[in-house]
């Protein structure tokens, strides 16, 4: 029987499925144990579920692991799975330390790492494929990579001792928002820190936009007051307005008085609605044309690949000026609307004046209900003289229904059955 290997970097990702072909979530980790005269020995994998919870798979219940795919018995226990002493991440701990050749002959760093299926059918660390030191000056040359068995070199460091900051967050530069939001709690108190602290303003706003605000308020404590300034500069004004309000007002003014001025007046306006009106739903960065703009201006702008896509949803006419609070509103063009049209049609001429905009003072229930009502993904919010002031987008309003714990599922904590194909019983990890 040959060996089977699989790097690990490729298999991150991969689907999970069950022997009957039911997709029970993708592989985030594979986790491995040190032994004193062997490699590395593979006890399973952290696989992440429907919910983003990540949890633990034994070895023993995984078929079979290919590059694009992992098959399982079926049986996934819930529990949120927590690193226990003497167990090392692969993707999280491995990738990125450097390493030294046996043979005296230099060092490198780990930029893969392949498992291996002995005749047994345990799976141990086998080749490293490694990058060494360069060998040009230009500092757009990389060095060039080599492979190596596990036993042919020895670490710079301890066994299990993480990889730099810096090269863990290069691992996690793919995630979506979500998923690096998820990835980021579950790493240990310190070392979320230290990768937050070299993460970019933008990521790190992007990611800290997914958390509960408990989870907000303490990373950006943690980071200091210029690095939380900004931070809150670079997320969405409604979301830096829902985490200064968990703070005593007079923290929350000397972060706002840290921030850019604009963005700081953005906040302080939002922060003057209740959290449960249309004002503290809302954001105050709406897309606001003039009804001479053009419907080509229009696609323009929501084709941004940075804006929300609940926000490119519609545009909003006004009279001048053209941020909030805007001129009187006008009216909405929804997206759909405008791909009817020419690219020369003016946006005042298809103007949709069905549905009413909402008061800011109006409540959250109101808003949910007119967004169903009507179908609709975005809602303009306007204040007493007519001028636009928001929106609210159907994201908006979820996060303000779902429970306060929706984020961390913390309120599926009582579940303990598995999820399964079948009614065998899961075994204890061991």
């Amino acid at each position: 029987m040959s060996t089977q290997r699989v790097f690990v970097a490729r298999l991150s990702g991969c689907a999970v499925f069950d022997p009957v072909g039911d997709r029970l979530g993708k592989v985030r980790d594979v986790v491995v144990i040190y032994r004193k005269d062997d490699p590395p020995r593979v006890t399973g994998l952290v696989v992440e579920i429907p919910g983003r919870r990540h949890v633990f798979v034994s070895i023993g219940r995984v078929i079979s692991i290919e590059t694009g795919q992992v098959i399982t018995t079926g049986l996934i226990n819930v529990r949120r799975f927590e690193q226990r002493g003497g167990e090392v991440r692969v993707m999280v701990e491995l990738l990125g330390r450097k390493v030294y050749f046996g043979d005296g002959s230099g060092t490198g760093i780990i930029e893969d790492v392949a498992i291996e299926r002995n005749r047994l059918g345990e799976w141990d660390v086998g080749q490293l494929f490694l990058r060494l030191p360069k060998t040009s000056a230009s500092p757009f040359a990389k060095g060039p990579t080599t492979f190596a068995q596990w036993d042919d070199v020895r670490e710079q460091s301890n066994p299990g001792e993480a990889q730099s900051a810096e090269q863990l967050v290069a691992t996690y530069s793919e995630l979506k928002p979500a998923d690096l939001a998820n990835t980021l709690l579950d790493l240990p108190e310190e070392r979320l820190i230290e990768v937050a602290e070299e993460m970019t303003d933008s990521r790190l706003a992007d990611a800290l936009e997914e958390m509960p605000e408990e989870e907000q308020v303490h990373i950006l404590e943690a980071l200091g007051d210029e690095r939380a300034a900004d931070i809150l500069d670079a997320m969405e004004p409604d979301d830096a307005a829902d985490v200064l309000a968990q703070l005593p007002e007079e923290r929350l003014e000397e972060l706002l008085d840290l921030m850019e001025p604009e963005e700081a007046e953005d906040v302080r306006a939002l922060l003057k609605y209740g959290s449960d009106t249309a004002g503290g739903l809302m954001t105050s960065e709406p897309i606001v044309l003039s009804a001479d703009a053009t419907v080509a201006e229009a696609l323009a702008l929501i084709r941004r690949h940075e804006l929300h896509p609940a926000l490119a949803a519609a545009v909003f006419v006004t009279l001048p000026p053209y941020e909030t609070p805007t001129g009187r509103l006008l009216g909405t063009v929804h997206f759909q609307r405008m791909l009817r049209y020419p690219p020369h049609e003016r946006l005042g001429a298809i103007i949709d004046d069905s549905v009413d905009p909402v008061p800011s003072s109006a409540s959250a229930a109101e808003v949910a209900r007119l967004l169903a009502s009507y179908n609709l993904v975005s809602v303009p919010v306007i204040d007493p003289a007519r001028r636009l002031v928001g929106a609210v987008s159907i994201d908006d309003v979820l996060d303000y229904l779902l429970p306060d714990d929706w984020r961390s599922h913390d309120g599926n904590e009582h579940r303990r059955q598995p999820v399964s194909t079948n009614t065998a019983s899961i075994p204890r990890r061991h």
